[in-house]
């Protein structure tokens, strides 16, 4: 079905901060089915059990989208799914989060960690200097961030705590090479958590992509300027499905 769209939110924050992108999408095109789902609630790290539970719950034949590690498992699901997935696009979402030595443009290990500690003694207090992060480099950060934290759901520490660390572990490197599907990455310039040179780190990899820049511009950028990047994203559809 290339009118329905499946966004998948980031780590943590829950389905809030896509809802005026999504609102924006819908405005554009009235044709387009968009739909926000949720992470799955698992109490696991694997990736593939992520994967089953989204393989088994998300439409098939739609384009696959989402937000910071909403991307990296829309990537990894388009990849698996392969005809049956009509295209992909992610927002601030890093191949890898964290770097290592076949990607470098991420964030540090050792930074990396101490979030992992940290949401183990308070994920609370984790998940506030992660709406902090995400909000760093928008006009307004602290507006920004308490808008982030008033939309997160209630989740268990342990769901928390599995969640972060699929995301540390996770490089979705191969699934991007492999999909052969339509692909948009949009990385922010003032991103906090994902570095922008991470856009030309993906260019080099796959030089037959859309990545697009956003400037000026928070890892939040979707809930900075929601019909700027729905405009981008109709437009990506509108090409891809004309092809």
């Amino acid at each position: 079905m290339r009118d329905r769209l499946i966004l998948l939110p980031g780590w943590g924050l829950g389905v809030s901060p896509l809802e005026p992108l999504a609102a924006a999408l819908r405005g554009l095109d009235e044709h387009l089915h968009v739909e926000i789902e949720p992470l799955p609630e698992l109490e696991s790290s694997d990736l593939q059990e992520w994967l089953d539970e989204l393989d088994s719950t998300l439409p098939q034949d739609a384009w696959l989208g989402g937000w910071s590690l909403g991307g990296m498992l829309a990537s990894e699901l388009a990849a698996r799914r392969g005809d049956r997935c009509c295209g992909l696009l992610t927002l601030a979402s890093n191949p890898s989060f964290v770097a290592w030595a076949g990607w470098t443009n991420a964030m540090h290990e050792e930074t990396f960690n101490a979030f992992l500690n940290g949401c183990r003694l308070d994920s609370g207090a984790t998940l506030k200097r992660f709406s902090l992060l995400c909000s760093q480099g928008s006009a307004d950060p602290r507006s920004l961030a308490r808008l982030l934290l008033a939309g997160a759901p209630k989740t268990s520490d342990s769901v928390l705590l599995s969640g972060l660390e699929l995301l540390g572990g996770l490089s979705t490197r191969e699934a991007l090479l492999g999909f052969q599907g339509p692909q948009l990455h949009l990385f922010a310039g003032h991103d906090g958590l994902v570095p922008a040179e991470a856009a030309g780190e993906l260019l080099a990899l796959l030089p037959d992509i859309e990545i697009g820049l956003i400037e000026q511009a928070s890892h939040a950028f979707l809930l900075e300027d929601p019909h700027g990047v729905a405009g981008a994203i109709n437009a990506f559809l509108h090409e891809s499905g004309d092809d």
